[in-house]
């Protein structure tokens, strides 16, 4: 078996003591059994790491989750199968591993809720969307061919916010602009001063925030959160429409494709940032990606999005609180940029990769607002009229309440994606209830093919030393039943995590050796 060298007890807990913010702040991921404060979690993880031998094991055996906040604990056993025969080869029960169970990260995107896992689906959606525009993980490098625009999409104005609004000089360098200037006093219907002189910058509290709670349209927001899918989808067809109507008159047979993500604000709305992407149609292999005809260009792709996005917009479904419905459309800010410019404000793939696989693994902590999923014994907490994010949790919560859904026929045909009902159930995502990132199925590779290369990894690199030289295939098959969520003790976290850190702090150094070196 492959194994972690075992490292010096001392220098794995000199880092310790910086991990115990963290894990403090995480006390409630552990066993429910085996909380204890952080001053006992240390003592138990000196205790685990005196003991030299079994310490090693115990950290190659959580290494694969060791930086997981929240790990899955799994009891059963694990088969080493020929692939030629379907013999058992061997056969090992967790009881025989170190603490009875297997850890398994729990996989979250959030990295408000688990910083390691968050960065590992972060690394993978960047895979995958510079490989829509690269080429490679199976996509053909022809890609970099096609017209392909990077696009934002915003939301519709809701009630007035502070914002740091900037400004772009003769130096060509952006400048913060005052919030919202005004000569004279100009109150709302609640009597308050709609005037902000103040210059804000990124990152402040204060931005998002409405100038007027009262005044501002929660309601119409959350269900506008709710339905955005459905607007982009609606969106899509009308590009893809156009697009299918100019290639008919051309005689030039194109398609769509894209990659979506989905960025929540501020105020608590969300943004979607997307790759659009123009692909030819081969007659012979119609599902395989191929270079467009040179007259589908950008221009045609840009003049299809933005009429796509003036003339999409459609009504939510009748409401006890709103009988007309709500309008959803696309807001009138539209950023929408050629990727692969040669000139001032080039685009890059890397760039435009990183950035969209930034925003994958936010939700709505912009707003100050984090929490699980509610029920309606936790609701209250959140619930708060005083505050911003309060009122979104409020609006939610009261427009999915039963009876919501007038036109039931309707909204039992679409549940997915009209009815209201929906929104208690993503009342913590503020109504959003979408995938934070999507894409059309032949714009790249998916997660699941990234997942599935780094498990297989994971398996070679992990073989038992009994069949380490057996020029036999052989397959290992798993048979697992959840156990507990968490790790035993803080102790065991800190040791976990501290490792984990130094594992990426290696390869953060590797890669920048060997980017040294081929630069040179």
């Amino acid at each position: 078996m492959t194994t972690t060298p075992t490292p010096d007890p001392l220098d794995v807990l000199s880092g310790l003591m910086s991990g115990v913010e963290i894990i403090t702040e995480h006390k409630h991921t552990l066993d429910p059994g085996n909380r204890t404060n952080p001053a006992s979690g240390l003592e138990q993880a000196i205790a685990r790491a005196a003991t030299t031998a079994d310490y090693g094991a115990w950290l190659d055996h959580t290494a694969s989750a060791g930086g997981c906040v929240r790990p899955i604990q799994l009891r059963g056993e694990a088969h080493v199968v020929s692939t030629r025969t379907g013999r058992i080869i061997s056969t090992r029960h967790t009881d025989e591993m170190p603490d009875g169970v297997i850890y398994k990260a729990c996989g979250n995107r959030r990295a408000a809720v688990c910083p390691s896992c968050a960065e590992i689906y972060r690394g993978d959606t960047y895979q995958l969307v510079l490989a829509g525009l690269q080429g490679g993980k199976g996509i053909p490098t022809t890609v970099t061919q096609h017209p392909c625009a990077f696009v934002t999409f915003t939301a519709p104005s809701f009630g007035a916010v502070h914002s740091a609004r900037k400004h772009r000089g003769r130096d060509g360098q952006l400048r913060n602009q005052i919030c919202r200037p005004r000569r004279k006093p100009d109150p709302c219907p609640h009597g308050i001063d709609q005037r902000c002189q103040q210059t804000h910058h990124d990152g402040e509290k204060i931005l998002g925030t409405p100038l007027c709670l009262d005044c501002y349209d929660h309601d119409h927001q959350v269900v506008w959160n709710a339905l955005s899918g459905e607007l982009w989808r609606r969106t899509m067809e009308r590009v893809k429409d156009t697009l299918r109507r100019w290639g008919k008159h051309h005689g030039v047979r194109i398609k769509l494709s894209y990659g979506k993500v989905a960025e929540m604000q501020a105020r608590g709305v969300a943004h979607f940032h997307a790759l659009v992407r123009l692909d030819g149609i081969n007659p012979i292999a119609p599902h395989a990606i191929a270079v467009p005809h040179a007259s589908a260009d950008f221009t045609l792709l840009a003049h299809a999005i933005r009429r796509a996005v003036e003339g999409t917009r459609f009504r939510s479904l009748p409401h006890p609180d709103q009988p007309d419905g709500w309008l959803i459309e696309w807001g009138n800010q539209l950023d929408l940029r050629p990727v692969r410019q040669t000139v001032d404000g080039v685009i890059t793939e890397t760039a435009v990769a990183g950035y969209l696989a930034k925003y994958a693994t936010k939700a709505a902590e912009a707003t100050g607002h984090s929490s699980a999923r509610l029920t309606n014994a936790t609701v209250r907490r959140y619930a708060v009229l005083h505050t911003h994010a309060g009122r979104l949790v409020e609006a939610c919560w009261r427009l999915g309440r039963p009876g919501s859904d007038l036109d039931e026929d309707e909204a039992a045909k679409n549940s997915a994606r009209l009815s209201y009902r929906r929104l208690q159930r993503w009342a913590h995502m503020l109504g959003f209830g979408g995938h934070f990132s999507t894409k059309s199925r032949q714009y790249s590779t998916t997660l699941k093919a990234l997942r599935e290369a780094r498990a297989n990894w994971r398996q070679e690199r992990h073989r038992t030393a009994d069949h380490a030289d057996d020029t036999e295939t052989t397959l290992i098959v798993g048979n697992f039943t959840y156990a507990n969520t968490g790790w035993r003790t803080i102790g065991d976290a800190l040791l976990a995590n501290t490792a984990a850190a130094k594992a990426r702090e290696h390869r953060r150094l590797v890669k920048e050796l060997i980017a040294e070196s081929t630069e040179n």
